[in-house]
């Protein structure tokens, strides 16, 4: 599994129109049939910075995406709105996705 992590700080004028912003690219990319998943957070510290967790199946899948049309419609325009250049981890890993964690099981 390819695991992919990206904190992007966007200007503060674009903050509250950020996730309709990337909201077909995230359509787009969840449909991809190497996708596990594509995940957006905001981060509690900077209300400018969003946090994305993606994975893909393989190497390939991640190749596929950087080569879709909708990777590079993304890639087109956030360089309008990004107020540095964004931040990446991107690792391969054993697995297919989430794992449970082993130390909190909810109690009954």
């Amino acid at each position: 599994m390819i695991f992919i992590a990206v904190r992007f700080t966007v200007r503060p004028e674009y903050r509250d129109q950020w996730l309709d912003r990337v909201a077909d690219f995230t359509a787009a990319t969840r449909a991809e049939a190497g996708n596990l998943f594509f995940e957006w957070s905001v981060d509690t510290f900077d209300p400018d910075r969003f946090v994305l967790l993606e994975a893909f199946a393989s190497g390939e899948a991640g190749v596929e995406h950087v080569d879709s049309e909708h990777f590079k419609a993304a890639m087109a325009w956030m360089p309008d709105v990004v107020a540095m250049t964004p931040d990446i981890i991107n690792v391969e890993t054993p697995g297919q996705g989430w794992s449970r964690m082993a130390e909190i099981t909810p109690r009954e």
